[in-house]
């Protein structure tokens, strides 16, 4: 593992550290890994340039710095966060980090904005003071730490394994063409570099003057008290001007307050309004049901139908404007739909009411109880929004959400407008269109930008949304995208949805989506729009499979992908006898291709230097049986090693230089630890696996339903990033909107297979036992 390092200090602070004393730095950190296929790697790159630009500008200002900067240039991110892991755990430096800053990138360009901070909030409160143009939302977080994001950064190595807090960034625009072939530096916009800079280092120069810089390694345990905790913070920015941030604690006391406030007024309303206003009140919380499950129905079937009249189940990804028509109309339409079934329903209901009731009815409220109906209807249903994110609030509150401010804007803002312009007013006039407009006003500008990047980064993400190809209906990812954009549609559109109801615009509105949709389908089943172009290329994956894990060596070629959809249009351009399919999955050792191309198998002459599996000796102590494998990697770049676990309880690795994983507890995926090794030059080429089974283990164990009879103990794949004739003669005719797509979990364009199985003949010890 590689690092370069760039430490400024001041003369002193670097005496300090020459002596032996203690001096306190804070670390900024990128990876520098290459990618696969890649031409530029634009998104790694750009936050190198940046940090050396940094650390230029920072020398010459270095003379007042109480504290010091250090730079870490890092490599194996991609391979499981080795370098980081490696410069936390061996580099002497480390023992001078108080706080953590990492540069990531989720796509090229854009704002480069806090996606993780803390867990103490030093960093990100001194960030917002420093920073011009500050760019960062606990939303972010909330969704990264929820899990719903598969992915990981050097943040996580620097926050749990050397117990730093600080901040992790990212840019987020384009991220459809994040670790492709188009990942590159034409792409990048030099304003995305200014904006990280302009924030990076005054902060950076305000850190490294600090005189309040936490001086211990895990600040979180810093207080009078072992049990203290720091209390974190929330923060989100207003249109990239300011941040605000202030103490979760604060956040807890506002929203318990609102919610009880809330709690109080509807309590006083219903108790005035008597059973009308109880059932008014059922019939509002309905509508809020009903539009939900019209708006998610409608969009739903709308993503199922997609993939019967496209040739690819994601049509928008080149073209992100499309949802606006295939989703945002028909999520508008259903929201519609299901609230005005209830209006109707409330307004017959509150009509017999009013009739029954008029006698008693003030002056103001006289006249045409219909009329009066018609009116009370349409604020019941305005009311509803509020209901529904009081709600929101409520349940984010519970569960210590940070985010859950976006909730307060979305309740008191239109709360407060309805006081004003409707109860003060006392008007019998339908809803004053002020109610909406100062109402919204607030809410819009401080979520509106984050529905619009959460869409936006989704719609990119699905470029690499398979993990585990043919797994899944080709339909599911455009659901999630139609039910994030019902969902944005249902909380906002809430409140303006009760002006329609009543007006004379309802058949237009309705007419006016149903063309929108029809239009947006008629362009997608007509291929009007190409889903991809040459900036937002389809991650395919080809891949010359050499696989010994039968009696002999055979090789195909093989074609999957990381994009929803099938590779017919894929295979028919590509040519060299490509079959698609599912009657051929493959394990690929980090994850299954269910669904495929591939071509015949050949047999493979080059024995040389196939990585494999050999088996050294078996041989069992009292309790303790052992089972010594060789392993041969080749020329291989890296290799991915897994271990079935329901037959091994522990093993041990090492070369040549001794060991390099001990005895241990090991962690266990669904039966199987699984190990990614870099490789290269320099790196060894042989190990020692020592295998130490579980007492009821045999070495002989028949596992119903497995391949051939046989239950697998070890999987090895080994990748070359090398080509062969056969293979470069598909590559050649490789269309401009395929990308090789590479991340750790996915083969080079050479990857070997071997296989070592439980009842393999050479593993003596033991009798054959059934299966558990």
């Amino acid at each position: 593992m590689k690092h370069v390092l760039i430490r400024i200090s001041s003369k002193s602070a670097a005496t300090k550290l020459r002596s032996g004393e203690e001096d306190n730095a804070i670390l900024v950190s990128a990876h520098v890994d290459t990618v696969f296929a890649a031409e530029g790697a634009g998104d790694d790159s750009s936050n190198v340039a940046v940090m050396l630009e940094l650390a230029r500008g920072l020398s010459k200002q270095a003379s007042g710095f109480k504290n010091s900067v250090i730079f870490l240039f890092n490599t194996g991110e991609e391979e499981g966060l080795n370098g980081a892991h490696s410069f936390v755990t061996q580099h002497p430096w480390i023992n001078t980090v108080r706080v953590a800053v990492d540069l990531e990138a989720m796509g090229l360009g854009g704002k480069s904005g806090i996606f993780q901070a803390g867990p103490d909030p030093w960093a990100v409160q001194n960030f917002a003071k420093a920073a011009k143009r500050p760019s960062g939302q606990i939303v972010s977080q909330d969704l990264f730490g929820s899990g719903v994001i598969k992915s990981s950064t050097d943040f996580q190595v620097y926050k749990e394994v050397a117990g730093l807090s600080g901040l992790d960034f990212a840019f987020t625009d384009s991220t459809a063409v994040y670790h492709t072939k188009n990942d590159k530096h034409d792409l990048l916009k030099a304003g995305s570099l200014q904006h990280l800079g302009d924030n990076m280092l005054p902060f950076l120069l305000h850190a490294a003057t600090s005189s309040d810089f936490p001086t211990g390694k895990n600040t979180l345990s810093q207080g009078n008290s072992e049990e203290e905790v720091v209390d974190t913070v929330v923060y989100f920015d207003i249109l990239g001007k300011f941040m605000v941030v202030y103490p979760q604690s604060l956040a807890d006391m506002i929203n318990t307050s609102v919610i009880a406030l809330a709690l109080l007024v509807w309590s006083a309303v219903l108790n005035q309004g008597g059973l009308s206003s109880l059932v008014s009140l059922a019939l509002s919380v309905l509508s809020i049901v009903l539009m939900w499950i019209c708006s998610l129905g409608l969009t739903v079937l709308v993503a199922y139908i997609i993939p019967s009249i496209s040739a690819s189940p994601v049509p928008f990804i080149a073209s992100p404007w499309l949802v606006v028509g295939l989703f945002g109309a028909p999520a508008l339409l259903g929201a519609f739909i299901g609230q005005h079934v209830v209006y109707l329903v409330l307004r017959k209901f509150l009509s017999y009411t009013f009739s029954e009731t008029k006698g008693f009815l003030p002056l103001s409220l006289g006249g045409d109880e219909d009329d009066v109906a018609v009116l009370d209807s349409e604020k019941w249903m305005f009311k509803a929004g509020l209901l529904q994110w009081l709600l929101v609030l409520a349940v984010g509150n519970y569960l210590n959400v940070g985010s859950s401010y976006f909730a307060l804007f979305w309740m008191i803002s239109p709360a407060v407008a309805y006081f004003l312009f409707e109860v003060l007013a006392e008007t019998t006039k339908p809803l004053n269109p002020l109610t909406a407009v100062i109402g919204l006003a607030a809410p819009l500008v401080v979520s509106s930008g984050v529905f619009v990047q959460l869409v936006n980064t989704l719609i990119g993400n699905l470029v690499r949304f398979v993990s585990n190809p043919g797994a899944q209906a080709d339909w599911i990812a455009t659901a999630i995208v139609a039910a994030l954009i019902a969902a944005v549609i249902c909380l906002t559109m809430v409140y303006v949805l009760p002006y329609i109801h009543n007006s004379g615009a309802k058949h237009k509105f309705i007419m006016t989506t149903c063309i929108v949709l029809l239009v947006s389908l008629g362009m997608v089943e007509q291929s009007m729009v190409p889903p991809f172009i040459d900036d937002t290329a389809r991650a395919v994956n080809i891949v010359q499979v050499v696989n010994n894990t039968g009696e002999g060596t055979v090789s195909h070629i093989s074609l999957f992908s990381t994009t929803p959809g099938g590779l017919f249009v894929e295979a028919e351009k590509l040519g060299g006898g490509l079959v698609c399919g599912r009657e051929k999955s493959f394990d690929f050792v980090t994850f299954t291709a269910y669904y495929s191309c591939w071509t015949a198998e050949i047999e493979w002459s080059n024995n040389a230097l196939i990585p494999a599996l050999r088996l050294g000796s078996d041989s069992q102590e009292n309790d303790d049986r052992s089972t010594l494998v060789h392993i041969t990697t080749g020329d291989s770049t890296r290799w991915c090693l897994s271990i079935n676990t329901n037959e091994i309880q522990d093993f041990q690795l090492k070369d040549e230089s001794g060991v390099l994983v001990s005895r241990g507890e090991k962690n266990s995926i669904d039966g199987w630890h699984l190990m990614q090794f870099a490789g290269g030059k320099n790196s060894p080429t042989k190990f020692d696996l020592t295998l130490h089974w579980h007492k009821n283990s045999y070495g002989k164990r028949v596992v119903e339903g497995s391949e051939g009879g046989e239950e697998v103990l070890l999987k090895l794949r080994a990748d070359v990033n090398a080509t062969t004739p056969e293979l470069d003669k598909i590559l050649e005719k490789m269309p401009s909107w395929i990308s090789q797509y590479g991340k750790s979990t996915s083969p080079f364009t050479l990857a070997y297979f071997d296989t070592l199985y439980v009842a393999d003949p050479s593993l003596t010890m033991g009798s054959s036992v059934a299966s558990e």
